[in-house]
């Protein structure tokens, strides 16, 4: 694309588009800051939970009532995505995220209405369902809209309505916590609605995702979205090329496409885990700890006002992640996750858990783990969570991208709904008890995940799809992907050849090496 018709003005419409469907995971977002303050929010306790004289506040709620509120919306996410390929297949992707607005706000009336335990765990897990489709429709409606340069870009926005749903879930928790009865947990919850309809009304003023029209065989309809989406219509017909040629390529080779078909490749099979394990170092991170209980986590360590603790780490954590948007375009997946995210996030959980077992219970180590959680949040929010759901929506082939990125994102969610889970049996006065100490468990999963990275994550910034089917294909190890220079599938396709350019001349003495597979050089 032309440099005149590259920029962000240029593709406003696009930007715009995919900047609306990035909305969908404020409501995940809200959900963790507002429910992780109710059960700390004496209304809410007074109707789910129970008087305890001797925890701070007075109420309480069991381990296993928490593990319930907060796990089921998680399980919810886990089965909704697990789902998502046959839906996102057949139904397209914004038809999918009208599906779950409906499920989102008829999740919230249950969980409004309700004063028992069952309606309240009912509610729960349908918000989760609808959760789980809104983080997996419209991480595939970013994936196959935006062009290469921006797909970074505009994953981290979504990522920023995750951290900003956080914020105003936990700044109304402080602003109604104090209010009588079930009012203070109710105008929390009554704020879940505003999203929703506000996507639903949007969505009838953007195209569908042009590649899976294409997918669809539905030429035209690919055509106009391609054009709307697009700065420059004499750029269309080339990148359309380019899409149908990788497609008919994946044809040709490998006629169906199914859930199993995942696995039955070696080359699906390495990109489904890889996407898998990319998602999964999100909650390899110990971030759930952190997000779900983080207002409990402070009140019952009586570190200062917990709901105003919670404001402020949330408040860092947007600032982090908008901070991460200006230059995850710049910067390599395997670069920041290796160097900076991950390592900082296992070194503060290690520290977390080492201060609080020396000296537990004090003014001092109170301040270090408020000034810890930040530094904490800002390794997560800046330099972990985009990127963990960036590179499992790059990695999945053209034809498998709802099957294998729906796995992955539901392996994810597993991950997270295990964390949420066992999380109060380690931290709850009535359990374990370990508080802060719960830090011995994620500090070395992050270094573990640190390795993982290190060895096989390959590198695909500012990738096309097409580039990085491309790569799959030649079967190249996770070092060679930055250096390697792809020389396009349309022309390839032609004789169902797909020639290779390595670039990598310090490893070949200087010399640049071409291959076509298919066994002849061109």
């Amino acid at each position: 694309m032309p440099a005149a018709t590259n920029g962000l003005l240029e593709n406003w419409k696009c930007i715009l588009a995919c900047t609306l469907v990035s909305m969908s995971p404020f409501q995940y977002g809200i959900d963790f800051g507002a429910i992780g303050g109710l059960q700390a929010m004496k209304g809410f306790l007074q109707v789910f939970g129970n008087e305890n004289p001797n925890v701070p506040g007075g109420w309480n709620l069991s381990a296993e009532r928490q593990q319930l509120i907060s796990s089921l919306m998680t399980l919810g996410a886990f089965l909704s995505s697990s789902s998502a390929g046959s839906f996102a297949t057949k139904m397209g992707r914004r038809q999918c995220l009208w599906m779950a607005s409906a499920l989102c706000c008829v999740a919230n009336v249950v969980m409004m209405s309700t004063t028992s335990l069952a309606g309240l765990y009912a509610g729960r897990l349908l918000i989760g369902i609808a959760n789980g489709w809104y983080m997996t429709f419209s991480q595939l409606y970013i994936q196959e809209s935006a062009p290469a340069r921006y797909r970074g870009l505009l994953i981290s926005v979504f990522q920023i309505w995750t951290s900003i749903g956080s914020l105003i879930g936990t700044v109304i928790d402080n602003a109604t916590h104090n209010m009588a009865g079930k009012v203070s947990y109710l105008i929390p919850l009554g704020t879940i609605y505003i999203i929703p309809v506000f996507i639903s009304i949007g969505l009838f003023f953007i195209p569908e995702s042009p590649r899976w029209l294409m997918l669809m065989d539905k030429q035209d309809q690919a055509r106009k979205s391609m054009l709307w989406m697009r700065p420059d219509p004499a750029t269309v017909p080339e990148e359309l090329a380019e899409i149908q040629a990788a497609i008919d390529i994946e044809k040709q080779t490998k006629a169906t496409a199914n859930f199993m078909d995942i696995w039955r490749d070696p080359v699906d099979r390495r990109r489904t885990l890889l996407a898998i394990a990319a998602v999964s170092t999100q909650a390899a991170s110990g971030a759930m700890f952190m997000i779900a209980y983080g207002t409990y986590f402070f009140q019952m360590a009586n570190v200062g006002s917990p709901f105003m603790n919670s404001c402020i780490l949330t408040a860092v954590g947007v600032l982090a992640i908008i901070v991460n948007s200006c230059v995850i375009s710049k910067i390599g997946r395997r670069r920041v996750f290796l160097m900076s995210g991950l390592s900082i996030c296992g070194v503060c959980q290690i520290v977390v858990a080492a201060v609080s077992h020396v000296n537990p219970g004090t003014v001092s180590t109170g301040k270090a783990i408020v000034g810890l959680s930040i530094i904490y949040i800002c390794g997560y929010n800046g330099m972990i969570a985009a990127y963990a759901w960036l590179s499992g929506g790059e990695i999945p082939s053209q034809r498998l991208r709802s099957y294998t990125f729906g796995v992955a994102a539901a392996v994810g969610f597993a991950g997270a709904w295990l964390a949420t889970f066992t999380a109060p049996y380690f931290i709850n006065p009535e359990a374990l008890n370990w508080g802060p100490e719960y830090g011995w468990i994620w500090g070395p999963s992050c270094f573990l995940t640190v390795v993982w990275v290190y060895f096989f994550l390959p590198e695909i910034k500012n990738r096309t799809l097409e580039e990085i089917d491309e790569m799959f294909e030649a079967k190249l190890p996770a070092r060679q992907f930055r250096k390697y220079v792809c020389m396009g599938r349309q022309a390839a396709g032609a004789d169902e050849k797909v020639v290779r350019r390595s670039l990598s001349a310090s490893e070949k003495g200087g010399v640049v090496e071409r291959e076509v597979v298919g066994g002849k050089v061109g």
